[in-house]
């Protein structure tokens, strides 16, 4: 991924975004912390609805956050969970950072300090992307 320094701004803002999550109906807090290609962190937590697909992602709500602000390009992104394992992204949060970064370093660290890290190419190899939609006829 990259230093561990910055690994860890990272991993302290994904952590801080984990104790903001709404997560009434399921438990699972999710922290995601992306940095900019400029160095940015941007930070979300997964808010849940009791509508369940009306709930968004940590990741993606970072997505959001960070092209707010203006930024389009990301290195890595670190997830926190309460979770016994490492947990990746879920596709749709998967699909959602390829648009924007798809060689994008991807790290998780579960309750009990395990963690795991991925490329997103490895995560989703085939991913659906702009080009996919242009016609090759």
């Amino acid at each position: 991924m990259s230093a561990p320094d910055a690994i860890d701004a990272l991993r302290t803002a994904a952590s801080a975004a984990m104790r903001c999550a709404y997560a009434p109906y399921s438990g699972f807090r999710v922290g995601a912390a992306l940095r900019g290609s400029d160095g940015a962190i941007y930070a979300g937590c997964n808010v849940e609805n009791s509508s369940y697909p009306a709930g968004s992602c940590a990741e993606r709500n970072a997505l959001g956050a960070a092209v707010h602000a203006g930024c389009r390009e990301f290195t890595a992104v670190v997830i926190v969970t309460e979770a016994a394992t490492p947990t990746p992204p879920c596709g749709i949060c998967r699909q959602a950072l390829v648009e924007f970064a798809p060689g994008l370093a991807v790290a998780s660290y579960a309750a009990n300090g395990a963690h795991a890290s991925w490329s997103l190419a490895e995560l989703l190899p085939a991913p659906f992307t702009g080009n996919s939609l242009r016609s090759t006829t």
